[in-house]
């Protein structure tokens, strides 16, 4: 099993259970891990053959840019779905990062996972 990782992804996006909240677009980071087997595009070169990071990325900032979720559980659970299910992935770790959302802390958020985790081989 291998991983392939985004770090820091950062999108805008209307989250939260305040009428502020709803009001304006707030700054969600996301840390995804995501198993995958590298093994056949390290042998053919080819981005067909992997699990492709941009089009992830590309995928969860329409996704979450558009959304307006109140939990940030709903939104974690909705994108390790699209993670799971679009592209194939048997395993994700999501860290969901709303930042600013407790006063004196600098980071607030959940991390969750979801599917199986391949055994190494």
């Amino acid at each position: 099993m291998d991983i392939i990782y985004l770090r820091d992804l950062r999108i805008d996006t209307v989250i939260g259970i305040y009428g502020w909240e709803r009001q304006v677009k707030q700054t969600i980071v996301f840390d995804l891990e995501m198993a995958t087997d590298i093994r056949k595009a390290a042998h053919s070169d080819c981005i067909e053959d992997t699990l492709n990071y941009k089009a992830v990325a590309k995928r969860l900032i329409d996704f979450v840019g558009h959304s307006q979720f109140a939990l940030v559980e709903t939104l974690a659970e909705r994108v390790c779905e699209i993670i799971v299910t679009e592209f194939n992935v048997p395993w994700v770790r999501l860290q969901l990062n709303k930042k600013g959302a407790v006063r004196g802390a600098r980071d607030v958020g959940i991390i969750i996972e979801r599917g199986v985790k391949p055994e190494h081989g």
